[in-house]
């Protein structure tokens, strides 16, 4: 049974700066750049019925195109030991709209619970496991003005993960271009 999440794809260019922040943290497990991405629902595990549901939801979608631009760094969570470092997504109306629409396809249309937390759009660029303090306060007040040139979001991917030993094998399972005012 796949674990399934909807997801915006990053622009090679853009992976790649977000790539040139990685830097030794003992206790930093980063990213590849192959899988960084800006999750738009964790669905979990589905059966293959769930998955045609899934599949016909994420397809009544409909948005244009908009662009898109990260900015800053972070952590989660925000109070106690950090476990998950993060580039942080600029203010989108746009996007806060496709996720809201998305959410509200999944929940409707395939049956899915809601998903029970405030969306706050995000990358994660790293998974953390005792990394020293100063190190990561380091990281932070070196990269708090990192920002990406806009991209174009132009399609959702719903994808499926595989957790392995050496990390999570992520499989493109289907994409859903966007199709406001589409008349087909």
């Amino acid at each position: 049974m796949p674990r399934l999440f909807a997801a915006i794809d990053l622009p090679e260019r853009i992976r790649g700066d977000v790539s040139a922040l990685y830097e030794a943290i003992s206790g930093a497990a980063w990213t590849p750049e192959d899988n960084l991405h800006l999750t738009l629902r964790f669905i979990g595990d589905a059966d293959d019925v769930a998955v045609q549901r899934i599949d016909s939801a994420l397809r009544s979608v409909e948005f244009k195109p908009f662009t898109a631009r990260l900015k800053s760094t972070g952590f989660f969570p925000p109070r106690g030991i950090p476990q998950v470092l993060w580039c942080g997504v600029a203010r989108n109306e746009e996007l806060l709209s496709l996720q809201k629409q998305t959410e509200r396809a999944l929940t409707s249309k395939a049956g899915l619970p809601p998903q029970g937390r405030k969306f706050s759009p995000h990358i994660t660029i790293a998974r953390l496991k005792d990394s020293p303090e100063q190190k990561l306060a380091q990281f932070l007040t070196t990269n708090a003005l990192f920002e990406t040139e806009d991209f174009t979001v132009s399609k959702i991917t719903l994808y499926s993960s595989l957790l392995k030993r050496g990390g999570a094998v992520y499989t493109k399972e289907a994409e859903y271009e966007a199709n406001f005012g589409d008349t087909k």
